[in-house]
């Protein structure tokens, strides 16, 4: 019999963590079919500065947005790798790919450089105002930051793909089929 109560009561506790999980996900950011919020940011690409506009890179075609909390830490120099690697396939696509942090701002131009691989634009994000914007903050250490958080958004603007989670392993492929199904439905001429 205790060990019955045992099960149930872990279940329980199970239960209402994973409800609660959800819950936070599933509010913490812009859903699909919203519409993107437009911006402006302060970037650097191969360590070079420039403005990082969305509206000029969607008519380029898709863009890849993706929130990271801070340029140097762990999580984030992986995820950084990742889409390094992934970025000659997403521009094959026609897509671009933005990354923008709120933490570490002033060391963009260096995150470009070294982690990014000059493959893709980084953009600093003071105060989190963007992700704000984008419904993707978290508080650490007292600071509001960007979550993990990625976006595809099609060149009218509308979000394709809301993904937040915190291990940065699942971004790249899941950008890349929201890619690849958007290219589909919308075959390029060149």
């Amino acid at each position: 019999m205790k060990s019955f109560k045992t099960l149930v009561c872990t279940l329980s506790i199970t239960t209402a963590l994973g409800l609660s999980a959800t819950a936070f996900n599933a509010s913490a950011a812009l859903p699909v079919g919203a519409k993107a919020p437009d911006f402006e940011l302060q970037a650097a690409l191969a360590g070079k500065p420039m403005t990082f506009s969305l509206q000029k890179a969607l008519q380029k075609g898709p863009v890849v947005l993706y929130f990271f909390p801070a340029a140097f830490s762990k999580g984030c120099t992986l995820e950084a790798h990742d889409f390094a690697e992934a970025t000659d396939n997403f521009t094959k696509m026609h897509a671009t790919v933005i990354g923008v942090t709120a933490g570490n701002t002033d060391q963009v131009s260096d995150f470009s450089k070294l982690e990014c691989r000059d493959k893709f634009a980084v953009a600093a994000d003071p105060g989190a105002k963007i992700a704000a914007e984008y419904q993707t903050t978290m508080q650490m250490k007292g600071k509001t930051l960007s979550d993990r958080t990625s976006y595809v958004i099609a060149p009218d603007g509308n979000i394709l793909l809301s993904y937040t989670d915190r291990n940065p392993d699942t971004h790249i492929e899941k950008a890349m089929a929201a890619v690849k199904q958007y290219n589909d439905a919308h075959p390029q001429t060149n």
